[in-house]
């Protein structure tokens, strides 16, 4: 043959041949598939977004202990939102500020308020606060509200009892919306109840909305979670407590009801279907509110308002008489 075949590393050993051969087992195939999609800057721990969002999930993971607590902790976001809960008082956990924010008064104040009660402030990426608010219009500002810490009702009759009250609670029947179990819990604050009782399953507890809407009074007036409505009137019952459900074809008028003495429970239905049978069954006596015949219904927050203001007044609210 051509050339000088005999000399060193003209000829290739068998076996040694370059590229795919017979029996690779497509080796070199798999070599160029993809290895999936690269993982999120927030998933990689050698990435310093991981380290940061680890850090916001510490501060907002804290959880109370002594009550039953919520879920979770919870965002509450947008300037205005933010600025009336921080006055309110409202505790929390954490100060979420978006980079590249526009620092207008109400920021300034959000600021301020955290700084002065040593809140702990967090700046995190505009995409950070959109995963962790779940895409909502957060206008670059958040707050994390710690899971709500909830009572017994027998402690909320107890408290009353010891203070040389009457005991005045407030019970919701599957009430949804979190802004009126807010309004609620405000009202029930401002007329003297002495505790607020909320089904654990289809109804609204304590959220970050339900917080703001009550402006401040969930961190005063204690709040129970149930697993059964009517066990727990009934427990209440048997501990000498009256129970009145609210309805529009009630038996007695609200004003010719006589609350006086005793302590007294308002159960007050759903935003729709009002009180559930099984909830009127156990209730004492059924209250009608006197409304002009145009009008078929209250709103859930405006009707326990109502009613505990006609209580309020009777049992002497300011005068040593509901609270």
């Amino acid at each position: 043959m051509a050339g000088n075949s005999q000399r060193k590393g003209a000829m290739r050993k068998s076996g040694t041949k370059k590229g795919q051969v017979v029996g690779s087992g497509g080796q070199r195939r798999k070599g160029l598939e993809g290895r999936g999609p690269t993982p999120r800057a927030e998933d990689r721990p050698n990435h310093k977004a991981y380290r940061r969002s680890q850090a916001v999930k510490r501060v907002a993971g804290k959880q109370t202990t002594g009550r039953k607590t919520s879920g979770g902790p919870e965002l509450l976001v947008g300037r205005n939102p933010v600025v009336e809960a921080l006055r309110a008082e409202i505790p929390v956990t954490a100060l979420y500020i978006a980079e590249r924010t526009e620092i207008d008064d109400r920021v300034r104040e959000a600021i301020k308020i955290c700084s002065d009660t040593n809140t702990p402030i967090q700046e995190v990426s505009r995409s950070e606060l959109d995963r962790l608010t779940g895409g909502a219009l957060h206008q670059g500002i958040g707050i994390a509200v710690p899971p709500f810490r909830y009572t017994d009702p027998a402690d909320m009759v107890a408290a009353a009892v010891d203070a040389g009250l009457v005991p005045l609670l407030v019970a919701l029947d599957g009430v949804q919306d979190p802004r009126n179990l807010g309004a609620v819990v405000r009202s029930a604050a401002a007329f003297g109840a002495h505790g607020v009782i909320v089904p654990e399953r289809r109804a609204a507890g304590m959220t970050a909305t339900a917080w703001r809407t009550s402006a401040g009074a969930a961190a005063r007036l204690p709040i129970a979670q149930v697993t059964n409505l009517s066990r727990t009137l009934l427990a209440l019952q048997k501990s000498g407590v009256f129970v009145v459900g609210l309805a529009a074809d009630g038996d007695v008028e609200l004003q010719d009801l006589d609350v006086t003495g005793d302590p007294l429970c308002i159960v007050v239905g759903s935003e729709g279907k009002g009180l559930s049978r099984l909830v009127a069954e156990k209730c004492d006596q059924i209250v009608s509110i006197p409304m002009s015949g145009s009008t078929e219904s209250l709103n859930a927050s405006v009707a326990a308002s109502v009613t505990l203001w006609q209580v309020a007044s009777a049992r002497g609210l300011g005068q040593g008489g509901a609270a």
